[in-house]
This record gives C-alpha cells, structure tokens and sequence, in this order.
C-alpha cells in the first residue's frame, strides 16, 4: 500500500504556519501577540488562526487562492497571514499608500477572491474591489461600512473568527507553495508581485533567529508595517517561530515608543534610522531607563556614523544594519557590530543561507575591489514574479538571482552597496553613485535630517547631481555653504550643482525615499534658472 500523500506531507513539510503551531504546543501560555488592549497567549492566537482557517475553507478558498489584506498592524492582520499559510492559501498584503486604482490593479492581478478589510480603509478598498471585480467576499474588521465593494458580499471578520472548529487544519501544502505576493512598487511599469514561498520565508526565519540570536524569552516591538516584508519576514514570523512575544505598534510615535520599551521591557527594536534620531532627540530620553533592549535592528537607509554611535551610546546595545530586498525575503546580507567602527558605510556580510557575488554584464564573477551588479543564491530567493515571465527570466540568468544593485566586496570580503542601477547618476560622462553623495553630505553637514540626491536633467551635464535636503528642528542650512563643506569629504565632480532645501520627502508607508518622485517633479528645475 503507497502511503498517503497528505500523511507524507504533514510530516515532513516546511510550512510557516506549522512553527506557529509548534510554538503553541511548546509555550502555550506565554504571551503571543499584544496591541496595547489585548493580550493573546500562543494556544489562543493558535485556536484563532486555526477557526478563521476553517472560515476560509468554508468559502471554498483552495490551495493557491489569493487572500488580499488591508490592515494595519493588528492582531487580525497576523491571524489572517497564519490562517492563509496553515491552508495553502496566498496572503497578499496591501500596502496601505496604494491609491484605489493601484489597489485594484493588484487585486485582478492576483485574482483575489476573499479580501480582509479594515472598516477604517473601506472608502478606498470598496472602490478597488469594484474596479477590479474579482472579489466574492470581503470580511471587515471593525464596524461595517456602508461602502459597497461591488457584486461582493460582505461579513465581519468576527463571525469568521467564531468558527466552531478550532482544530488543526489539514492540507497538503507543497514547501515550495506559495506563501504571499508582495507587491514591489513600480516607477515606470505596473507593481511585479513577488512569489515568496514556504521555504524561503521559513528559512528566512530561520536565518534571523541565528543571526539575531532571538529567544523565546525575547520581547519585540512591531514598529514597521506588517505588509511589508521588513517587519513581516525579519521580525514578526521568526518571533513567533521562536516563541517570544510581539508589542505591536500602529505607527510609529517616540513618545509612545519610549514607554513601550519601558513598561513592556523591550528587548529588540526594529526601525528606520530616522526613527532612532527621533527617539534620540526625544526631550526625555536622558531620563528614560532602555536597559532591557539587548539587541537594534535597521534599515530602508544608511545610518550617518555620528549617529550610530550615538545610538550604541544611549541604547547600549548592539545595532546592526539588514541589507537585502522583497525577492530575497528579504535579508542578504547584515552589518555587524564588529564592522561598523572599521567599515563605516558599508552593508556588511552574507547571512546565513545567503550565497553573494558580483557580476558583470557578461555573466562573469568579478573579484574583491571591482564594481558591478550584486547577485544572490540561496534558498532565500524568490520563486518568480507573479505572472511576468519576462521579468523572471531577466532576474534569473547565469546560475544567479540579478537584483538591479551596483556594489562591490573589498579585501576584507565586506560588501559596498554603491547604488540602485536606475539611480546611478550619468553626470559629463561620469557614473555617480546617488548613495555616496548622500553620505558625504551627511558627514559635511550635521544639520541635515534627511538627504536624497539625484540626477536632474542638464543641457551640459546630462544629468547634474542634485540635493535635497531637510535640515534638523530648529536649524538653518546655506546651499552654498553645504557644497563648500562637502570638498573635503568627496571629489569635486561628485558635489551637487544645486543643493534645495525643502521640508519634507516623499516617502513610502515605509519611510524610504520616493526618488523616483522626486525626480520626475523636479525634472524642469535646471531649465527654470
């Protein structure tokens, strides 16, 4: 008699709803999830992935079906992504600066037919899910709304969650089955939906609990949105893998933040680094007791030196920079403690399961010292781009993933990350990493909150290096005076033509940058003087 399949497959899968399930059997009362009004222990937060689980099958949702998200961070948000892994079905985060119409370009993409929408969101999401028309059912968390969301039917998330089975749902899942799309965003084409999978995203835990040394006993504040792959793969499932308990935070605030740490008794923190100089200059952080914080992620964007030093000295912990991107799930590479005081800029070494190389546009493998495109392998690595075998096979060539980054490692086999191919700056016949001169401003000037710098249009340039600058509370920056401190921090040919002053960026929900944004807005500027 052959053995059955599903028998074979609970046995033996890699699925990341199963480390929740491990992680209930093995601490059932510790502390799972809290959002500052509740409180969920692993058996509990377990039983309501495993009744809203049940729900999905009930509306006929099988193994690969897309189950589109709207919510900020939230318990529910969290249920809904464990309950979509434990059953084969695809969790499709939406990210919440999404206009309708992007949402709805998504939402058809995908093929989404069961969409969990905060009431808070509905006016948007009923709008997308009408356009996109491939909705059934959407369930609301919070009161209903009156919005209609098309030919779809509507109920409460509640009553989902009021499923009379609790039990361990049952179904073969491939370890390579789909996990979630994420979305990346798109400049100048439609947003790629990134296939993450079981393995990649499990592994990926994985890597971040050794990397990371989490620990069961661990306390983790989830700052970042979850529908990015930040906080969702680095911080919130390997801390549920591991067992340790997650703070979850709606947005971010100092304030908030601050007491956070002390009354929950914090112990790893993962932000933007413009998040840290917001707690730094908070006016009552000398008075604040962060003892308990042992260990400080970060990333989106460098970390001027001064800076971090100022963080290790007011934290007294370690800090170490994630480097990587949606595709590899996404940490590649992490810059450690031990480097940061003789590798200042760089982005630091593989992690654990993470092959790194550089390649040149002939698909060789450069040596240490020599610059070209950074390329990954490992199980980390995406499955494809939903839908786009184009794209897929652009990525995937020669043996390695191609991720769009210029870089290179130096004899101590520490990578440089030195730009976003689409952002190197084409300037009177030089490339000009955007990257290194945002951090030699940084360095020359200390008044400078926050830096982006790109290439504009120039009739004798081409493109000539531009700045924008947000200067620190309280402080006034001179244009001129920015460009004659940054000689002795960079080439001259590399200092911008023209440093603008402004009061804010535009930014993703997760605090990057929009470049592309700022480019496309400013394009004119040089034929305006």
């Amino acid at each position: 008699m052959s053995p059955d399949p599903l028998a074979v497959n609970l046995i033996h899968r890699v699925n990341v709803g199963d480390s929740l399930t491990r992680s209930a059997e093995r601490h059932p009362d510790a502390l799972a999830l809290s959002d500052g009004s509740r409180r969920l222990t692993y058996s509990r937060f377990d039983e309501q992935v495993n009744r809203v689980a049940h729900s999905l099958i009930d509306y006929r949702v099988a193994v690969g079906d897309a189950v589109a998200l709207a919510s900020g961070n939230s318990i529910e948000f969290l249920t809904t992504y464990y309950a979509c892994a434990k059953i084969g079905a695809v969790c499709v985060p939406i990210n919440l600066d999404w206009r309708a119409d992007e949402v709805a370009y998504v939402l058809g993409d995908c093929a989404a037919r069961i969409f969990v929408v905060e009431s808070e969101l509905a006016e948007t999401m009923s709008e997308a899910a009408a356009t996109a028309g491939t909705v059934e059912v959407v369930a609301v968390v919070g009161p209903r709304p009156r919005h209609d969301f098309g030919a779809a039917s509507i109920t409460d998330f509640d009553s989902i969650l009021a499923h009379s089975n609790a039990s361990q749902p049952e179904r073969l899942v491939g370890d390579r089955a789909a996990l979630t799309y994420l979305y990346t965003s798109g400049t100048t084409s439609a947003p790629k939906g990134v296939v993450g999978n079981h393995t990649a995203v499990y592994l990926e835990s994985m890597t971040m609990i050794i990397e990371g040394q989490f620990r069961p006993e661990d306390r983790f504040a989830a700052i970042l949105p979850m529908f990015h792959t930040a906080q969702l793969n680095c911080h919130c499932t390997p801390a549920i893998m591991v067992g340790a308990a997650l703070h979850i935070q709606r947005g971010f605030d100092p304030q908030n933040l601050l007491s956070l740490i002390e009354s929950e008794h914090i112990t790893q923190l993962f932000g933007l680094p413009m998040m840290y100089r917001a707690m730094l200059e908070h006016h009552s952080i000398d008075t604040r007791n962060l003892s308990s914080v042992r260990r400080a992620l970060y990333a989106m964007a460098p970390m001027p030196q001064n800076m971090l030093e100022r963080c290790i000295d007011v934290f007294d912990c370690e800090f170490y920079l994630l480097f990587g991107q949606t595709e590899m799930s996404p940490t590649a590479t992490i810059f450690r403690p031990e480097n940061q005081l003789t590798h200042s800029g760089s982005v630091g070494t593989p992690v654990v399961n993470v092959q790194v190389a550089i390649m040149d546009e002939d698909g060789n493998r450069l040596q240490q010292g020599r610059s070209g495109e950074i390329v990954y392998r490992g199980p980390h690595v995406m499955t494809e781009y939903l839908g786009r075998p184009d794209a897929t096979d652009e990525a995937f060539r020669d043996g390695w993933f191609h991720s769009g980054d210029i870089g290179h490692f130096d004899d101590d086999g520490i990578l440089w990350f030195t730009d976003r191919n689409k952002d190197v700056i084409k300037s009177g016949g030089e490339n000009i990493s955007s990257v290194e001169v945002e951090k030699a401003l940084y360095s020359a000037e200390p008044g400078a909150a926050e830096v982006v710098v790109v290439g504009l249009p120039h009739d004798r340039w081409s493109e000539a290096v531009t700045a924008f600058v947000v200067p620190r509370p309280d402080t006034i920056l001179d244009q001129e005076s920015i460009r004659t401190k940054m000689r002795d921090h960079i080439d001259a040919y590399k200092i911008p033509k023209a440093v603008i002053i402004v009061d804010l960026l535009p930014k993703t929900a997760t605090g990057k940058v929009r470049k592309n944004i700022v480019r496309d807005s400013n394009r004119s500027f040089y034929q305006q003087l």
